[in-house]
């Protein structure tokens, strides 16, 4: 038996309930046709951008095509990001964006496996040269690590000393190929080949996630240099819309380690409370930007 959760602030819970609750939707949302293209979740990780969020404040976040959680997280605003997903007015960028190109302030994300970090690094160097002491994060996942850019990046990153703190979202899963089946070695051994540091973490407990994370994050923002953050992660949800092979057991045993089914076992009065605020906002969320009309962008 895994120990109960730490105790969370109705904040943190809050956002993970929300996060989760929205993702759900969306997949109902797709399914009864509202979306065009497609839609990735991040169904079991809500808790990593919850954790890492108030450590980053004011600093540049660089996210993925599974970034609905790290816009929340960062950025809140579930109003305009559902607007952008459905082509509605008011979407975070008019509908021209969809599910993986956002940006709004600080925050960008992208579609394409490892284009975030070359232009992270060079966020990194430009925050140096100017003097400033924000600091960039890039999300990304196992899976993409089989691009080159990947490493290129890092190699500027250590070269140039540049404030970049990378979260690797490690699901063990790319797509539908186990990581096992993908990748050689280990993150951590690529990691340092390039002599950066790299910190790994296997907990579910978003309160001890944040912990661990924070000497990290203040590291790289005083000595401005990089680090790796490897978080072992569970992906309850399929890779996009409705594309999920792995077998029923293995799911099963996923779902166990759920880290809010496991909250709400451990406090289920406080979890009920909150669950049931995250239900009513995304109800009204997506009720009030179904009834706006089409963005000047988005087709009909």
């Amino acid at each position: 038996m895994t120990a109960a959760p730490a105790p969370l602030d109705d904040a943190d819970l809050d956002t993970g309930l929300l996060i989760r609750r929205f993702e759900e939707h969306l997949l109902r949302l797709y399914a009864d046709g509202h979306l065009a293209g497609t839609t990735h979740t991040c169904l079991g990780q809500e808790y990593v951008p919850v954790a890492l969020a108030p450590l980053l404040t004011g600093d540049f976040v660089f996210s993925n095509h599974r970034g609905h959680g790290h816009y929340l997280a960062h950025c809140g605003d579930p109003e305009g990001l559902l607007a952008e997903l459905l082509g509605r007015e008011g979407g975070v960028c008019h509908g021209y964006g969809g599910s993986q190109h956002l940006r709004r302030d600080r925050f960008l994300s992208t579609g394409v496996q490892g284009e975030s970090l070359p232009a992270a690094v060079g966020v990194g160097l430009h925050l140096n040269r100017t003097g400033q002491d924000a600091m960039v994060v890039a999300y990304i996942g196992d899976g993409t690590w089989g691009e080159g850019a990947v490493y290129e990046a890092l190699n500027m990153a250590a070269l140039w000393r540049v404030p970049l703190l990378v979260v690797v979202e490690h699901n063990r899963i790319a797509q539908s190929t186990p990581t096992t089946a993908q990748l050689a070695g280990t993150i951590a051994g690529r990691v340092t080949g390039f002599g950066i540091t790299v910190s790994e973490s296997e907990s579910l407990d978003l309160t001890e996630v944040r912990a661990a994370a924070a000497p990290h994050v203040e590291r790289v923002r005083a000595t401005r240099t990089p680090h790796v953050l490897v978080q072992h992660t569970v992906r309850l949800g399929p890779h996009s819309k409705g594309d999920d092979t792995r077998p029923a057991g293995e799911l099963d045993r996923l779902r166990r380690l759920d880290w809010l089914q496991r909250y709400a076992e451990a406090y289920p009065e406080r979890f009920a409370a909150a669950d049931a605020r995250a239900r009513q906002r995304v109800a009204e969320v997506s009720a009030e930007v179904l009834a706006r009309p089409l963005a000047r962008g988005a087709a009909a």
